[in-house]
Parts: C-alpha cells; sequence; structure tokens
C-alpha cells in the first residue's frame, strides 16, 4: 500500500532574523550605490586662464600655460599626463608638455601650470605682434591622461577664447 509522504507546512513569522536579514540588504544596497557613484565619470572641462611670458631670447620665447581645469565628479581626478597645443591670433605656437602626476579636486577648479619653450622659427611674427597687448585670442587643443576607478584614460578639450597675458618678461 503507497503512503503518501506527511508534508510540514512552515510559516516565517516577522522576528528578529528576518529583521537583521532586512538590515544587512539595505547596508549592502547602500554600499553598492557608494561604489556606482564612484564609478560614474563625467568629462572636467579646460579653459586656457592665462599665458604666462617668462622670456624672450634669440632662440625662442619661454611661456607658461595657466590652465584652469574644473573636475564636476565628486571624487578627485589625478592627471599623469597634461599635453596642450597652442595657437594664439592665429599663429601657431606649439606643444607644450607637462608629464608631471596633477590632482585635480572634486568639484572644483584647480589651475595648472605647464612651462613651455617655443622657438621664433614659424611665430616671430606673432610673437612680436603680441608683445605690448593686454590679451590675445587663442585656440587650445589639450589632452589629459588620467587616472580613474575604471582605469587610465585620454581625455581630449578644445577650447577658444581671449585670454590675458601676465605681463612678466624675465
Amino acid at each position: 500500500m503507497y503512503r503518501r509522504p506527511a508534508v510540514r507546512i512552515v510559516r516565517a513569522s516577522p522576528g528578529p532574523r528576518t529583521s537583521g536579514l532586512a538590515v544587512a540588504l539595505l547596508a549592502t544596497l547602500s554600499a553598492s550605490c557608494a561604489v556606482f557613484k564612484q564609478l560614474h565619470f563625467e568629462q572636467p572641462t579646460v579653459k586656457l586662464d592665462a599665458v604666462e611670458i617668462t622670456g624672450l631670447d634669440l632662440s625662442g620665447v619661454s611661456f607658461i600655460l595657466w590652465l584652469d581645469v574644473y573636475n564636476p565628479n565628486d571624487y578627485e581626478i589625478r592627471a599623469t599626463r597634461v599635453e596642450a597645443e597652442l595657437d594664439l591670433e592665429q599663429t601657431r605656437f606649439g606643444t607644450a608638455l607637462l608629464e608631471e602626476s596633477v590632482e585635480i579636486a572634486p568639484t572644483s577648479h584647480t589651475l595648472v601650470k605647464i612651462p613651455a619653450q617655443f622657438t621664433w622659427e614659424g611665430v616671430g611674427a606673432g610673437v612680436r605682434a603680441l608683445i605690448g597687448r593686454g590679451s590675445v585670442n587663442y585656440e587650445l587643443d589639450t589632452k589629459l591622461r588620467v587616472k580613474t576607478s575604471l582605469g587610465g584614460r585620454t581625455l581630449s578639450f578644445k577650447s577658444r577664447g581671449k585670454v590675458p597675458i601676465r605681463d612678466i618678461v624675465r
């Protein structure tokens, strides 16, 4: 004769174990949201803040390019390389390169100083026209190599406008 196995019904009752599980689940979800927030990356903006002429001699012109980098993210960005191609008054001046680590603070502006040396060849007429003026029109192509929680990336920026020439010829 066939006997049917006994079936036992267990009902869950809300008790300390259930609320403990709910708290653990809630804590895990909160931690996950914090991690995903860190993974979200919003591209910074870069503009030329000023051009500082630091020297003139027979071989060329020494400049410091001051870049204003705005980081809209809630976390610091570390740039490992900054490269900038600069045109002033529609004249190509050249490329400036900074291969040092630069920390860009969260949700704020950071001034980045890039020293550059440009020769007179190809830009002599443009440089002579700039001396004595308070500001110049510029076009700037910038590449920023950054480290993020998702790995390294190269970010590209293009900006144009008018920038002051700091009157510091040493």
